[in-house]
């Protein structure tokens, strides 16, 4: 007992930094509080995150003010359908001069990379840019770079139109930690994103911590303390979208082809640290796994004909897991 209030202290200690870094962030962007949050756990974790929602909610402009209140290096990417493979990861350049090459390396040399509208580009380019979120490192020519941490692909895209799209295949999208749906503001926060661009408002943030600040939150992080009752929880969450008859979930099997990976049950176990180190608390509560469990569940399972046919969701399915699994 005596240990977890020693990890709580320090959880509480290391997590001071996040009041100015929202702070900071509350100046340019209004509302979203879960996108920044689920964005700072992709930071304290290392997680890639996948962020969907319609045009105008202020996906690209957080990712950039993320950018600017760190030292982290920030490089943004529009996918389009003429982007190349080495477009992102870089190329081998020939000096005639001298008769050798030289590497050029291309934008994924970066801490932070936004990844605009990545279903606009076609499957090889996608697939440079996942092989590089999944292998931290990336090959030109016959060399190999290491990818210096935090190494973080933010990746937004529309899912309206799908017009001149390559919709992500399940293996690749399985490879983002979180898939976040962003939603429109409320009234009352959409009165204030009025008042700021008709009063022409502009605010610069400033830095107020540091790419080594974050890594070590990382390292304090990974000590959160989490109940073998809870780790069993998240298996037996993950495992009730592979076999939902077991867990009183009949009903829904007809709807799921395929449930979660192992991968599932990892990023979940990780995410639900970095979410109560958030909280400044040094332990994980059934409520932190709730909280971030969709956004980790929602992109891997995949639906039947039948679930589609009855116009029945992921979120429907992932909303019955979570009701029908007993929470320790």
């Amino acid at each position: 007992m005596s240990e977890m209030r020693v990890i709580n202290d320090l959880v509480k200690e290391e997590s001071r930094f996040l009041e100015p870094l929202l702070a900071e962030v509350e100046k340019v962007i209004v509302g979203q509080k879960a996108m920044v949050e689920r964005i700072l756990i992709g930071l304290l974790t290392g997680g890639h995150i996948l962020i969907e929602g319609v045009p105008g909610l202020a996906k690209t402009l957080t990712v950039k003010t993320f950018a600017q209140i760190t030292d982290a290096r920030f490089q943004r990417i529009q996918f389009t359908p003429d982007l190349l493979p080495a477009d992102i990861t870089g190329t081998m350049i020939y000096n005639q001069p001298t008769g050798t090459f030289t590497t050029r390396k291309g934008p994924i040399f970066a801490n932070l990379i936004l990844a605009d509208e990545i279903n606009r580009a076609p499957a090889k380019v996608q697939s440079a840019l996942l092989e590089a979120m999944q292998e931290k490192q990336v090959t030109i020519g016959e060399a190999t770079h290491k990818l210096e941490e935090p190494f973080v692909v933010l990746a937004t895209q529309n899912p309206i139109e799908q017009e001149g799209t390559y919709p992500l295949p399940e293996a690749q999208v399985d490879r983002f930690m979180l898939k976040v749906l962003v939603g429109y503001p409320s009234t009352d926060e959409e009165v204030k994103i009025l008042d700021r661009v008709v009063t022409d408002y502009a605010v610069k943030v400033s830095p107020v911590t540091k790419v080594s600040e974050i890594l070590h939150a990382r390292e304090v992080v990974g000590q959160v303390y989490v109940d073998d009752k809870l780790k069993k929880y998240i298996v037996d969450i993950v495992d009730a979208t592979r076999h939902p008859e077991a867990y009183k979930l009949g009903k829904i099997k007809d709807y799921i082809q395929y449930g979660a990976s192992p991968r599932a049950s990892i990023y979940l176990y990780a995410a639900a640290r970095a979410h109560a180190f958030l909280r400044h608390r040094g332990y994980v509560i059934p409520d932190d796994i709730k909280a971030v469990g969709p956004d980790v569940l929602r992109h891997r399972v995949i639906l039947t004909y039948e679930a589609e046919a009855e116009e029945v969701t992921t979120e429907d399915l992932v909303r019955s897991v979570f009701e029908s699994v007993d929470v320790p």
